[in-house]
């Protein structure tokens, strides 16, 4: 199991999925009807580390963050 949690604005609590890459994780999530309109404006990052390979393996207790567009003053 991998852990997606989601950031600012998304505010949805973390989920638990069977994914074995990034890929299976963005299909999983387009299901979602309320995460489904952020994915493609969203960052993406696997154990703290920014991705945008949705080729990337992962292994059981990884840390999924989506991380939506923010603007700053």
């Amino acid at each position: 199991m991998v852990k997606i949690e989601f950031l600012g604005p998304i505010s949805e609590e973390s989920i638990e999925l069977e994914a074995k890459t990034l890929a299976d994780v963005a299909i999983q999530l387009q299901n979602i009807e309320s995460i489904a309109p952020w994915l493609d404006k969203c960052a993406v990052a696997v154990n703290d580390q920014m991705t945008s390979d949705l080729s990337v393996r992962l292994n059981s207790g990884d840390k999924i963050s989506i991380l939506p567009p923010v603007c700053g003053g």
